[in-house]
């Protein structure tokens, strides 16, 4: 009996472990030594190759479009990674206080979620940010400045992505507040504590869980930062904001006026760059977020 339960399990595990290794174990594996190569062709085969070591990587921390690129990562994690988990538990813990037409606002917030990209991008640079007739116009005018002009488009841009991204992460805060048990707030209530108290000593420390979950699906929606770069740049790619994954792109498939030729492997050095960036950050998360006793 336990052999044909063996059996069974293995002929049931095969396709799926098949389809694992080729789709995600072998591509890393690939990347990881095309990152040593110099390859003019993402499709060349091994032997048209040409092995250069840490060239690429010495390559890249010289290269001023990278850095801009690596800076401009910097920015939209930190700054606007600080503005969405802000805004989201803002919003979660009003939702949560029972006000009245919670269902309605939970539903609008989220709602930029559900919109194209493309869509919500042409919204803010037409109808928001427009030197004509944007919403936003009479702010840009009393200061002096201009929305979208080289100085202030990357501001812009972390405005309008941070506005499209705020509803996903306050849904995780929602679910996770809603999932710790009244009691403690019953009995800290009896016990005379205020809101704010309960707050920090109930809600904060029961939403680590969420904290980690959010930090860490940040962290790769802004490694994989690409569409919105390319959407508020101009025709050619415009450095003020450039990606390190705009840059990869460019440095593969040989777009863009900063890049005179294709060089698949230091493409391929920057998505290992970015993944030990995600890595990283995953590893420090779960170091500053211990998992302790309280349960819920």
């Amino acid at each position: 009996m336990q052999k044909k339960n063996r059996g069974m399990i293995i002929a049931f595990l095969t396709p799926a472990l098949f389809f694992f290794v080729m789709t995600f174990v072998y591509p890393i594996i690939r990347t990881a030594i095309m990152s040593f190569y110099k390859i003019d062709n993402v499709t060349a085969s091994m032997d048209q190759w040409s092995f250069t070591g840490l060239s690429n990587y010495m390559k890249l921390l010289t290269t001023p479009v990278f850095k801009t690129a690596m800076l401009n990562l910097l920015k939209i994690w930190l700054i606007g990674g600080l503005i969405v988990m802000s805004l989201a538990l803002l919003f979660a813990v009003i939702l949560t206080s029972g006000i009245k037409g919670k269902k309605f606002f939970r539903a609008v917030i989220y709602l930029p979620n559900i919109v194209s990209a493309v869509a919500l991008a042409v919204m803010w640079q037409q109808y928001v940010f427009s030197n004509k007739f944007g919403l936003f116009k009479p702010i840009a005018d009393a200061l002096g400045f201009q929305w979208l002009d080289a100085g202030h488009k990357f501001m812009s841009l972390l405005i309008a992505y941070c506005f499209g991204m705020v509803g996903y992460h306050m849904l995780i805060f929602l679910s996770g507040i809603e999932s710790i048990d009244t009691q403690y707030y019953e009995a800290s209530t009896i016990d005379g504590a205020s809101k704010p108290r309960q707050f920090r000593y109930i809600t904060l420390p029961l939403l680590k869980g969420c904290f980690k979950t959010n930090i860490t699906m940040w962290t790769i929606t802004s490694a994989g930062f690409f569409l919105w770069s390319q959407l508020f740049s101009s025709v050619t790619t415009d450095t003020a904001v450039i990606t390190p994954l705009v840059y990869l792109y460019m440095q593969t498939f040989g777009s863009g006026n900063t890049v005179t030729e294709r060089n698949a492997g230091i493409g391929a050095a920057i998505g290992m760059l970015l993944a030990f960036f995600v890595v990283m950050v995953f590893l420090i998360t779960n170091r500053l977020f211990k998992n302790d006793d309280l349960e819920l």
